[in-house]
């Protein structure tokens, strides 16, 4: 049962499909502004290679090591890894415009593959790097979750304060999905402590959304291979704090999967988790405690056909369309 045209629940490799956004450079016909290619902050005389600023040095991909939060690997070609970064600044900003340009700040890169090629060339076409994904690391260097982000162009270069043959990268780069007050979630998984629940109680409705956000791109994360409760489960949905649909999904994410657990964050994608595979198979049984104060709150008028029904009333009808008995 699908209750809008269209889902915004996608699985990780899902957002592949996007498709890449058309260069805007007004460059002249060999890439360079002027005639004259622009020398790069920190570049020796009469060399033209960032490897004078890195030395030569070169990390093979895989995991990232002590302080890396942030790794990229290009959409065209998953052997082509573009390096590692300690921080990527102005990736959770908000948005400037509906269609998510972002300005982001990588400290501490080692650039290689295409990212490499194209930091000699800021200024010009040939900075344009392309599309990749965008991995946030754990302490461990190993990937939580990733972003897919469009047309990623080094616009200036510099030597880092991070280390030795370092470098700081300023990159503009699109990227619909890294919402802003996502970063906080993602540090408290990254660290491990988002380890208990009602850490979401106190955030505002903009940051539940981005709370949710982090649960579902991380969710294979945290989970770690783990099954699907068995089929009879009974969990329980603390009604108390629900005061939106945001907070339902939070709430009822956390009752399947833990603390930052996710299962849901739209209709269709509640019910595309109660069909199995997102830590819980139908049939199983919810106890909602204090669902008369959730009853009350969720009174949004949702258009459903030819007629329209109230939001806790249309979440009840989900659950026993799939074969979940709701105790109130």
């Amino acid at each position: 049962m699908l209750y809008f045209a269209a889902s915004l629940h996608f699985t990780l490799m899902g957002e592949r499909g996007y498709a890449a956004r058309q260069c805007a450079s007004e460059m002249d016909g060999d890439g360079v502004r002027g005639g004259q290619r622009r020398r790069l902050p920190g570049e020796l005389s009469g060399v033209g290679k960032i490897s004078a600023l890195i030395g030569g040095a070169m990390r093979t991909s895989g995991q990232g090591g002590e302080g890396h939060k942030y790794a990229l690997t290009s959409d065209e070609d998953d052997s082509d890894f573009w390096g590692f970064a300690h921080e990527a600044d102005g990736l959770f900003t908000p948005l400037p415009d509906e269609e998510g340009a972002r300005r982001v700040h990588l400290e501490g890169c080692l650039p290689q593959g295409g990212l490499l090629k194209s930091v000699d060339h800021v200024g010009s076409r040939r900075a344009i790097v392309g599309n990749a994904w965008l991995a946030l690391l754990d302490g461990d260097g190993a990937t939580m979750g990733s972003y897919f982000v469009n047309e990623v162009t080094v616009v200036d270069v510099k030597p880092s304060a991070r280390g030795t043959g370092l470098v700081d990268l300023t990159v503009t780069l699109w990227c619909e999905n890294a919402l802003p007050g996502a970063e906080r979630a993602w540090d408290l998984v990254r660290t491990g402590h988002l380890n208990h629940t009602g850490m979401w109680h106190e955030l505002a409705p903009e940051e539940r959304h981005a709370w949710l956000s982090v649960a579902l791109w991380s969710r294979q994360y945290q989970r770690q291979g783990k099954p699907d409760a068995p089929v009879g489960q009974v969990f329980a949905l603390d009604g108390r704090h629900i005061v939106d649909e945001d907070s339902f999904y939070c709430a009822i994410g956390e009752a399947v999967n833990g603390p930052g657990g996710y299962f849901g964050w739209n209709l269709d994608a509640l019910d595309d988790c109660l069909c199995g595979g997102w830590g819980a198979t139908a049939p199983f049984t919810l106890r909602w405690e204090s669902s008369a104060e959730a009853r009350a709150r969720l009174v949004e008028r949702i258009s459903v056909g030819d007629r329209e029904v109230a939001l806790f009333d249309l979440l009840l009808e989900i659950f026993e369309e799939r074969g979940v008995s709701v105790f109130l």
